[in-house]
């Protein structure tokens, strides 16, 4: 258990012994009444303030008819001792504090070692089924940067909710029904047919990007004239498939460069060729949710509480192709109940654009109308990325003068880059991804930065081999330089912070942890000589027991890389 939670109990635990020796007068104490904070450590902060506190005093105030600070003093006599608590005091205006002692702080270090590329993990979750469906752009071109923060974003909570105890699934929900991936067909085919010489016109709607023209010459390199010789809706459909699968299968590289991978690939129209939607368009039926108004079928979300009905399938006369009248929510219907029922996942978390947002509210009526707990559903919403180069918006792409694909960020900056610098804001901010930076090779760089502290680390420990020092036999009590147990402390904030990562779904938590990490352990290296040299001594005691301090620093930097999809590397 954490320790935040392992001293809430004891709050609690005072409480009630307070109240039962009569310090206290009886009553019901709301459960926020043994809440554990961390105190914000501002510059000139009293030391008294401590590594934890609770508020609980100013909380029972009124209930206990006493002043706080009195009520503090009354649960300190009852607090039950704990082996990681060194002092605890009580400060204005009524907060009891507790300071981890010195001594079980320096013997983390050990736990750390022993817990090795586990560190952090905890086990909130219980072995929940959560699905983390992200990335899921329409398969009619290339990947383009903004895109890039919905996959970050969701790879990495999944990562977090794993290490958080969660069972995972990662999804991307590929939209292959509808007109956009037939105009899309059709545009292919035009191109087609174009580089084979015969004249075909442009569809209206077509898409016009050079990565069309090119997999028109490219099919036609390769199959000649089959497709023209062929009846044309025969042609249009094997086109088209040929063509999601080419982009889908650039997709899957252009991932892969950014450690991204999927447990499933999910097919939109599965959902129609399997007879899914049938079946959930029947149980929508039959709890008289389902009305025909102007030749349309509509979800009765106003009798969900929702402002407004929503169409579900669009009228023949507004939309003469079968194929083209299901709308979005038609397909998130079905899916919604693929998930949460035929696949029985607790949870399913999506995410989307901020330009979605209007869809949220529907998809939980969605979800009432099939008679399942919206709560289960959770949409994490971001904003679109703004790519720059200084201070130089950039709109195109140097190749084609068009826009500037993923694949082409990932090559120029790297992947590690990209991860990070897309994380380090909440991801219902606004930002900007600043291309000279994501290179530059200085602290300004905070991805430079992190990477160097872990490669810094890495040479500690070649060169204390090297030199013939090891930890073996290091004796960990001997920590006791301030800087030392400094770094102990943040090290051992990671369980936390994966808690509060993965129970608010912000994973944006790990970059900001991860420079402060880094700071502390160059603060820890500049005070605190670990390999003795010609002028400096260093007992060899306290220099194997500062070494299993640098490693265990590493695992902790190395998780913390790892989390958020990066490497950590040994050498910069």
């Amino acid at each position: 258990m954490l320790l935040r939670r392992q001293l809430a109990n004891n709050v609690s635990e005072a409480i009630r012994a307070a109240q039962a020796a009569g310090d206290l007068p009886a009553f019901d104490a709301p459960s926020a009444a043994s809440q554990i904070e961390r105190p914000l450590k501002k510059k000139g902060a009293p030391p008294t303030w401590g590594d934890y506190a609770t508020p609980a005093p100013l909380s029972l105030a009124r209930l206990a008819g006493l002043p706080p600070l009195e009520i503090a003093e009354r649960l300190v006599k009852h607090l039950p001792p704990h082996p990681a608590i060194g002092q605890v005091t009580i400060s204005a205006p009524g907060y009891i504090n507790f300071t981890l002692d010195d001594l079980w702080l320096a013997r983390q270090v050990e736990t750390i070692l022993a817990a090795g590329e586990a560190w952090g993990s905890i086990d909130i979750g219980a072995g929940q089924k959560v699905q983390v469906e992200h990335g899921s752009a329409n398969p009619t071109g290339p990947l383009h940067i903004a895109f890039a923060r919905n996959v970050v974003i969701g790879d990495t909570l999944a990562n977090v909710l794993e290490a958080a105890g969660y069972e995972v699934q990662r999804e991307y929900y590929v939209n292959d029904a509808g007109s956009q991936v037939r105009h899309f067909g059709a545009s292919l085919y035009a191109r087609y047919a174009q580089a084979l010489g015969q004249y075909e016109p442009f569809p209206e709607q077509g898409y016009q990007g050079v990565y069309v023209i090119e997999m028109g010459h490219a099919i036609a390199n390769e199959y000649g004239s089959k497709f023209l010789d062929m009846p044309r809706e025969q042609a249009l459909a094997a086109l088209t498939q040929i063509g999601l699968e080419h982009i889908l299968a650039d997709a899957r590289e252009t991932l892969a460069q950014l450690h991204i991978y999927y447990d499933r690939w999910f097919s939109e129209r599965s959902l129609y060729e399997s007879g899914l939607w049938d079946k959930v368009f029947a149980r929508l039926q039959e709890r008289g949710l389902v009305v025909e108004r102007d030749g349309a079928i509509w979800l009765a979300a106003q009798e969900l509480g929702e402002d407004k009905d929503a169409v579900l399938v669009r009228s023949p006369r507004v939309v003469p192709d079968s194929r083209d009248r299901p709308t979005y929510l038609a397909s998130d219907v079905a899916y919604l109940w693929d998930k949460l029922v035929e696949r029985g996942f607790d949870k399913a978390i999506y995410v989307w654009g901020a330009d979605h947002h209007g869809d949220v509210p529907r998809l939980k009526a969605a979800a009432r109308a099939l008679g399942l707990d919206p709560e289960r559903i959770v949409i994490i919403l971001y904003q679109l990325v703004t790519l720059k180069r200084g201070d130089q918006i950039v709109r195109m792409s140097k190749r084609t003068g068009e826009f500037v694909t993923l694949r082409e960020v990932v090559e120029e900056v790297g992947p590690d880059a990209i991860r990070f610098l897309l994380l380090t804001r909440a991801p219902d901010s606004q930002m900007d991804f600043d291309l000279e930076l994501a290179v530059r090779q200085s602290a300004e760089n905070p991805v430079y930065y992190v990477q160097y502290g872990h490669a810094r680390i890495a040479s500690i420990l070649r060169k204390a081999q090297s030199l013939g020092y090891s930890d073996a036999g290091g004796d960990v009590t001997l920590l006791t330089n301030p800087v030392e147990l400094t770094l102990i402390r943040k090290m051992l904030e990671l369980p936390e912070l994966i808690e509060l990562a993965a129970s608010n779904l912000e994973p944006h938590h790990l970059t900001h942890y991860a420079q402060t990490l880094a700071t502390v352990f160059h603060d820890f290296y500049e005070c605190c000589q670990v390999l003795p040299t010609d002028r400096i001594a260093v007992e060899p005691a306290l220099t194997a027991a500062r070494l299993k301090l640098v490693r265990a620093a590493q695992i902790v930097l190395a998780r913390t890389l790892h989390l958020m999809g990066m490497t950590a590397p040994e050498a910069m």
